[in-house]
């Protein structure tokens, strides 16, 4: 009995000792110029998109849809206007074959009109019309007017006038395993753009948003391409909210001469002068490329340090 509770003691002493090592050495490869600190290069435990994932996070596309086929109603008309999952639907237009499957899309408008960041709406304007991916279904009945369809799977309920176009089957995003994220990686000249809008009209994002970027395959970016999400602290000044922070005190009263942030002339002292714009880079997410277009692309946040904003920068990661 002792000497089997020396060995279970041995064995637990030496994984304790392999967990210690295990994130030291894959810090080892960190840049020259810094130190690997769990702050400076958390380690990156990327989520995988799932099939609801891939098949349920719209797009931007250039060029609005054709709209010859839609959504007429279903079996329950008109006191059901919302299908789900195993609902038969009856699709409008025409060249329907039984066995086919089609993606029911809709167009989507921002009921709120909210300008998130300055020059959003100029830049959604170039990017083109925003479409939700509703549901995946099957041609059963062709002998109608109407094409009879069952709906195989819904990310969200399908309405009358929602558009049906052929489906496509999208490419599996592999696994990721766990690397150091470099949260203060400088420029490094790669392929960037910028987050314009997110699913849902969402602001404020984490794991497992999607998010609509301005850059597509004419620029080079391919599914299971991964782009890091970056903020300078200037972005912070053209905040409405974040900005106040800046005009607020920093200074601490035992300070003779407390430093003056570079917004706030108005406050000068012969303390230090802080420039925002010279404050480091910060990454603040991962984002994996689920999908594309010539001019603008689907990505999927993976990773988040910590909130994730419309208007953020994204930048090509090699690692």
């Amino acid at each position: 009995m002792k000497k089997t509770g020396l060995l279970l003691w041995l064995a637990l002493s030496a994984a304790a000792a392999a967990q210690d090592v295990a994130p030291a050495t894959g810090a080892d490869h960190a840049p020259e110029g810094t130190l690997p600190t769990t702050v400076s290069f958390p380690t990156e435990r990327v989520q995988t998109p799932t099939y609801a994932d891939l098949y349920c996070a719209g797009f931007l596309n250039k060029q609005l849809l054709p709209n010859s086929r839609f959504v007429a109603g279903g079996l329950q008309t008109p006191t059901t206007t919302k299908f789900v999952n195993g609902n038969m639907i009856y699709l409008a237009g025409g060249g329907y074959q039984t066995g086919q499957e089609y993606m029911i899309v809709r167009e989507m408008t921002d009921v709120n009109e909210y300008q998130v960041f300055r020059g959003q709406f100029a830049m959604m304007h170039e990017a083109g019309q925003l479409y939700s991916e509703l549901a995946r279904v099957r041609i059963v009945d062709t002998r109608e007017k109407m094409a009879i369809a069952q709906i195989e799977f819904s990310c969200d309920p399908v309405n009358p006038g929602d558009f049906a176009v052929p489906f496509v089957v999208k490419d599996q995003i592999p696994f990721h395993p766990q690397i150091h994220f470099d949260r203060f990686l400088p420029r490094n000249n790669q392929l960037m753009g910028r987050i314009l809008l997110a699913k849902d009209y969402d602001s404020e994002l984490g794991t497992g948003f999607k998010v609509y970027l301005n850059i597509g395959s004419n620029q080079g970016v391919k599914i299971g391409d991964y782009f890091r999400a970056v903020r300078s602290y200037t972005a912070d000044l053209r905040d409405p909210v974040d900005s106040l922070s800046f005009k607020a005190s920093t200074s601490e009263d035992t300070q003779k001469e407390p430093p003056t942030i570079e917004p706030n002339f108005f406050n000068m002292t012969r303390g230090p002068m802080i420039h925002v714009a010279d404050l480091p880079r910060r990454a603040v997410g991962e984002i994996v490329i689920i999908g594309t277009t010539p001019t603008t692309s689907t990505g999927m946040i993976v990773f988040s340090l910590e909130d994730v904003h419309l208007g953020d920068a994204v930048e090509l990661d090699q690692q």
